[in-house]
């Protein structure tokens, strides 16, 4: 006799998918609150930097391999959503805003665990992963913060920007200031 598949109901699946989400709040902070700590404001905050760009391009990449097995280019349209579609947030929709396409995202649990523990702003350094793997994906594009929960917004806006060619450079180069990408 055959397995029977089992279901769970969707309420459930989001709360697990809130939990995996708060404790990747919580590893980010542990992680990033040792390396001030230890290495000082400015060192750590380069390393963390460097950690989430080496993270968003590894996504970035994956992303670009994924549609290119699909044979799509990548465009920004194809870049395929790498975030849980329930549960990671409250909600989200998209707006239109001074003639861009915007996304907002409400309730995003990593950020109301960061702010929750008055480390929004060492939490927020997580969210330039966003641009890095837009970049990763296709340099000519990033994907920026707008707004974000940890910055005390009320929500998270994100938009695809095209990048100029010092971006492109700054965000290439190893060791270069790339955080003003998320702007």
């Amino acid at each position: 006799m055959a397995e029977k598949e089992k279901t769970v109901p969707l309420e459930e699946a989001k709360e697990q998918v809130r939990k995996v989400c708060a404790r990747l709040g919580l590893l980010h902070i542990a992680f990033a609150r040792t390396l001030v700590n230890e290495l000082g404001e400015k060192k750590g905050k380069e390393l963390i930097l460097k950690a989430i760009k080496d993270y968003g391009v590894r996504i970035g990449e994956e992303a670009r391999a994924a549609a290119t097995a699909r044979g799509l280019d990548n465009s920004p349209a194809n870049f395929k959503s790498d975030l849980p579609l329930y549960g990671m947030h409250d909600g989200g929709e998209a707006v239109k805003v001074g003639g861009e396409t915007r996304r907002r995202a409400y309730g995003c649990v990593m950020g109301k665990v960061w702010n929750e523990l008055g480390e929004g702003e060492l939490g927020r350094l997580y969210c330039y992963v966003d641009p890095a793997k837009y970049m990763a994906f296709n340099p000519d594009f990033k994907l920026a913060h707008v707004k974000a929960l940890p910055d005390g917004d009320e929500y998270c806006e994100l938009v695809v920007r095209p990048t100029t060619e010092q971006e492109r450079k700054d965000f290439a180069e190893k060791d270069k200031d790339w955080s003003y990408l998320d702007e």
